[in-house]
């Protein structure tokens, strides 16, 4: 495997951190560029996100904010009738080019000289992950009593779905902010809320190092 694998978290937006930490990682031509989904959203300028994952050959996998912006577009929804003022706003904003490229997004990216599969939320256990449905990978954050996948705040009680994950493949994932890395056996959650506030994190392949900028502001409540 020539050059390094780079994962990069939840960047919603952040276009300034997103140039940051690019500079940071000083890419060189034969490494491979991987942004965990939800470019889009929140912070100030989504297309400016676009732009730089374009011009960097990124690998951008479909999260469930892009999910949520195709499916109005796919079912006409009038602006007006987008209940999230953040969604609105890039739904404005997305160029015909930008759309082109969410609609292009993969679920799911494997590595298998690593064993490594990256996405967005995760996957429910002890079911094949290459046939979970974009309304499973893009939005699981937890798994309920019943084994369903939940969001944090529809299941506050429920566990984590990588702490039941138990691999292999190992996982690389965002969609679940965090303050900090969340490193298990089999997988790392690697978005730690830069349009909160926090951090824009990196994971880098395969020599396992972390790179992080801070947000320059909170941008998000």
């Amino acid at each position: 495997m020539n050059g390094r694998i780079i994962a990069i978290g939840d960047i919603h937006g952040c276009h300034q951190e997103f140039a940051d930490l690019l500079e940071r990682l000083a890419l060189t031509k034969d490494d491979r560029l991987i942004l965990v989904g939800d470019l889009v959203n929140r912070g100030p300028d989504s297309c400016k996100v676009i732009d730089l994952a374009r011009q960097h050959r990124a690998i951008s996998l479909l999260g469930n904010h892009e999910l949520r912006l195709l499916t109005y577009r796919k079912n006409k929804a009038p602006a007006a009738a987008i209940p999230r003022e953040t969604d609105r706003d890039t739904y404005l904003k997305l160029r015909p080019d930008d759309w082109t490229y969410l609609e292009a997004m993969p679920l799911t990216y494997y590595v298998e000289e690593l064993n490594t599969v990256f996405v967005h939320g995760g996957f429910l256990p002890n079911e094949p992950w290459q046939r979970q449905p974009a309304s499973v990978v893009t939005r699981i954050q937890s798994i309920d009593s019943e084994g369903r996948p939940r969001k944090r705040s529809e299941a506050p009680n429920a566990p984590p779905w990588a702490d039941i994950w138990n691999g292999p493949p190992f996982v690389v994932y965002g969609h679940t902010p965090r303050p900090e890395v969340y490193k298990l056996k089999w997988s790392v959650g690697i978005d730690t809320a830069c349009c909160m506030g926090g951090h824009l994190t990196a994971y880098i392949l395969p020599e396992k190092r972390f790179v992080q900028v801070k947000a320059r502001r909170r941008y998000y409540q």
